[in-house]
């Protein structure tokens, strides 16, 4: 329960190995939540896959990255992200999508209001990254399953029946009303 300031900006990037591999355990609820999105990447094509090797030829590619900002850089975004407008009825449309996790009929542990401020936050900061000062619809919905699908339990029955939390946030998509 001990919180540890750290200095700004700090930002925690973890990796998830495939569940079956030795020593790796699911993380509990309570830590997933606290993690802002989940991005499945998956396996490169083979011309990707190619590249990659031809890359590692010489030096490691790791040794020829360079900061693109500074810190003071990085913590001027931030604030600017704090400014993009999100308009009521679109804050409405991020309640209402993550609400609708917790009464889903396949879905034992919903999303909290983590899942909301995340939701809101990525979203503010992609209409920005994309020129606007503004949140769309299309903001919200293009990020929805990487900050709230991570959040989800699905019932056991859910999950023999192989659902996944992404199509439940897709089908809650298809069904909450986009406002106009």
């Amino acid at each position: 329960g001990t919180t540890y300031p750290m200095q700004r900006p700090f930002y925690v990037i973890a990796t998830d190995n495939t569940l079956g591999y030795s020593g790796t355990y699911p993380l509990p609820e309570g830590q997933l939540d606290r993690f802002m999105m989940r991005l499945d990447i998956g396996y490169p094509q083979k011309s990707q896959e190619a590249q990659i090797l031809d890359s590692q030829t010489s030096e490691h590619p790791v040794n020829l990255l360079r900061p693109l900002l500074n810190p003071a850089e990085v913590l001027s975004l931030q604030g600017a992200m704090q400014s993009i407008h999100l308009e009521t009825s679109l804050r409405d449309y991020i309640v209402d999508i993550t609400t609708a996790t917790r009464s889903h009929p396949a879905v034992a542990l919903g999303a909290s209001p983590r899942g909301s401020i995340a939701l809101s936050h990525a979203s503010r900061a992609l209409a920005g990254i994309s020129g606007r000062d503004f949140v769309i619809p299309d903001d919200i919905k293009t990020l929805a399953v990487p900050v709230l699908a991570h959040r989800l339990v699905l019932k056991p029955d859910a999950r023999i029946k192989h659902n996944s939390s992404t199509n439940v946030i897709k089908e809650i998509l298809a069904k909450v009303a986009v406002p106009c």
